[in-house]
């Protein structure tokens, strides 16, 4: 056991928590915790989760984090230069066809193609003969109609009805247009998110034009997250995973600020009211990012 073990499992003895206590307080895998206090740390995901957990039950146990790494500094592995593990590989299976089966399947598109071709030659001797059939029936009805003559008083009747109408249409336009002007539609301005400044692994995102400051993070892998408000204190974090805890949500209305630490940011989708946020750094580049919103609000 090294030294930041021991002083680790005799703060949580101290305070009466047994592996199982910790585990549901800091949603960290016993086999982890275990590792921790043994110093074993060949077991987790990589040293960047072993510095996560490290604080997560630091933090548990109401012991600063920041004095714990630098104490045990020489215990604790760095996390410079290293890549998070990769998603877990899916293996699909696919069931083999039996010879027989095979055999099946090349004569059915054939069988359905002779059908279509049947059905078609069926459908167009339909429409021939219904179609073309009264086609030159109306023709031949047409020739041999007489010619009527309209009666110019009919015809003067009909030209001051089609005006009087054309008059009445003039005048109805006329008032669903000043009815528009008098009652201009007022469009709600979009919600704005927006990218200001980047450097290095940080990136900071304006919100205007929302009437609220909700955050949903969603993992599409394996990924640690932690956000902040604008007072600095964490409002979430913790692992989010397909297999566990795959998504969460921090409403931040009242605030002015959030800050969204992002252990991965290849396997995490981040939302801000329902919009989805376009990282400013390409997460192939830099897998860990911190990203800053800040948040104008509407009546502002």
């Amino acid at each position: 056991m090294t030294e930041l073990g021991n002083r680790l499992k005799e703060a949580r003895l101290a305070k009466g928590l047994s592996l199982e206590d910790l585990q549901s307080i800091t949603k960290i895998q016993k086999r982890y915790l275990i590792g921790i206090e043994e110093g074993n740390y060949s077991s987790m995901p990589g040293n960047f989760y072993v510095r996560a957990f490290v604080k997560q039950y630091a933090e548990a146990l109401q012991l600063n984090p920041e004095e714990i790494f630098e104490t045990y500094k020489n215990e604790i592995p760095a996390t410079h230069n290293e890549d998070l593990p990769e998603k877990l590989s899916r293996v699909k299976t696919r069931k083999t066809v039996t010879d027989g089966s095979s055999k099946i399947f090349d004569i059915i598109p054939k069988v359905l193609i002779g059908i279509f071709i049947i059905g078609a030659a069926g459908l167009l001797y339909y429409f021939f003969v219904n179609n073309v059939g009264d086609k030159a029936t109306d023709q031949i009805n047409e020739e041999n109609e007489p010619v009527k003559f309209v009666r110019s008083q009919n015809l003067e009747k009909a030209n001051e009805t089609e005006k009087e109408d054309t008059k009445e249409n003039q005048e109805a336009g006329k008032d669903e247009q000043e009815t528009v002007e008098e009652n201009p539609v007022v469009e709600t301005p979009k919600q704005e998110l927006t990218p200001v400044q980047n450097s290095g692994k940080n990136s900071t995102y304006d919100l205007k034009n929302a009437d609220k400051f909700v955050v949903k993070l969603v993992s599409t892998g394996q990924t640690w997250v932690n956000v902040k408000n604008s007072s600095g204190q964490s409002k979430f974090q913790g692992l989010l995973s397909t297999t566990g805890t795959q998504s969460t949500e921090v409403d931040l209305t009242g605030d002015t600020k959030a800050v969204i630490v992002v252990g991965r940011t290849v396997d995490t989708e981040i939302y801000v009211n329902d919009q989805k946020l376009e990282y400013a750094i390409a997460p192939a580049d830099v897998v860990q990012q911190n990203i800053t919103i800040q948040f104008v609000p509407k009546n502002e």
